[in-house]
C-alpha cells in the first residue's frame, strides 16, 4: 500500500477517535449532569465505605467492558478493545465530573484527600456510562453499527445483560435521594404488592408491545406467559438485585429492618425495571 494511503488512512482513524471522543464527553455531561447538581451525590461520596465504593467501581468497569460490545463510542472487535474503549470512558467521566464540579465550587482544597476522592469516583460512574453510550445517542446513526450490536446483542444472555445495564443506569440516578426511603416507609403491604404488579406490567410491555424503536420483537414460539416467564420475570428479578446492590453500596441497608429494606427495594425496583425495559432504546 503506498505510503500516502497509509498516512491518509491513520488521520481518518485520528480524526475519528477524535470525533468519538468528542461525542463521549457530550454524552458523559448529558448523562452525569443531573447527579453532578443533586446534594445527595455529593455528600454519598463523603462518607461511603471505601471498599464498597472500590468494589462499585470494579462493577462498574466490568459493565462497561461488556456495554463497548453493544454501543461504545468507536467500533471495537476484540476483549483488548473493548477494555481499552471501557478505560477511555471511564477516563472521560472522571475528567467531566472534575470539571464539573470544580465549575460549580465543589471542589475546594478544604476536603480530605480520601473524601475528594469518593466524590470524584461517585460522580464519574453516570458520567462514564454516559460517555460510553454516546455513539448512539450523539451521533447520526448508522445501519451497519444498528445491525452489529443487534448480532452482538442476540441470544438470551445479551438480554439479560441489556436489562442489567439499564436497570443499574436508572437505579444509580434515584438510589441516592432520601425520598426512596420515604416513600417506602409511607407505603403499606399493599402498595408494595401493587408496585410489584406494575412494574412487571410495564416492564413486559415497554419490551414487546409499545412498538418503540429498538424494541425487542417476540422471540418466534414463545407466547404470551412463556416471555412474561423468560424474559419479564427475570427482568425484573436483575432490576431488584441490582437496587438492593445499590442501595447496600450507599449504605442505606446499614441499621435498617429487613421490611425496610424490601420496601426500599420494591420502591427503586420500580424505575430499575423502567431502565431494564428501555435499556435497547439507550443502547
Amino acid at each position: 500500500m503506498p505510503r500516502s494511503a497509509v498516512m491518509e488512512d491513520a488521520v481518518s482513524l485520528n480524526r475519528d477517535y477524535a470525533s468519538g471522543l468528542a461525542r463521549a464527553f457530550g454524552g458523559a455531561i448529558l448523562f452525569a449532569l443531573p447527579l453532578l447538581m443533586t446534594m445527595e451525590m455529593w455528600s454519598i461520596g463523603l462518607y461511603v465505605e471505601p471498599l464498597r465504593l472500590l468494589l462499585f467501581i470494579a462493577l462498574n468497569f466490568m459493565v462497561l467492558v461488556l456495554l463497548s460490545r453493544f454501543g461504545g463510542f468507536e467500533k471495537t472487535a476484540s476483549l483488548h478493545e473493548d477494555v481499552l474503549d471501557a478505560l477511555a470512558a471511564y477516563a472521560v467521566g472522571t475528567v467531566s465530573a472534575i470539571v464539573i464540579l470544580k465549575l460549580f465550587g465543589l471542589l475546594v482544597a478544604t476536603i480530605p484527600l480520601d473524601e475528594l476522592v469518593g466524590v470524584i469516583a461517585i460522580q464519574a460512574v453516570p458520567a462514564s456510562f454516559g460517555a460510553m453510550i454516546a455513539r448512539k445517542q450523539l451521533s447520526g446513526g448508522d445501519p451497519d453499527d444498528d445491525a452489529d450490536k443487534a448480532a452482538r446483542s442476540a441470544g438470551y444472555g445479551g438480554q439479560l445483560f441489556l436489562m442489567l445495564a439499564g436497570a443499574l443506569f436508572l437505579a444509580f440516578n434515584v438510589a441516592p435521594t432520601e425520598e426512596m426511603i420515604l416513600i417506602g416507609y409511607k407505603m403499606t403491604a399493599w402498595h408494595s404488592l401493587a408496585l410489584i404488579l406494575v412494574s412487571l406490567f410495564l416492564l413486559h410491555v415497554l419490551v414487546f408491545a409499545i412498538g418503540f424503536a429498538g424494541q425487542e420483537d417476540a422471540p418466534e414460539g414463545y407466547g404470551l406467559a412463556r416471555r412474561f416467564l423468560v424474559f419479564t420475570v427475570p427482568g425484573y428479578a436483575i432490576a431488584l438485585l441490582v437496587s438492593l446492590y445499590v442501595l447496600w453500596t450507599f449504605g442505606r441497608c446499614d441499621g435498617a429492618a429487613i421490611s425496610a429494606v424490601a420496601s426500599t427495594v420494591v420502591v427503586l425496583g420500580f424505575p430499575a425495571a423502567i431502565g431494564a425495559a428501555i435499556a435497547r432504546l439507550v443502547v
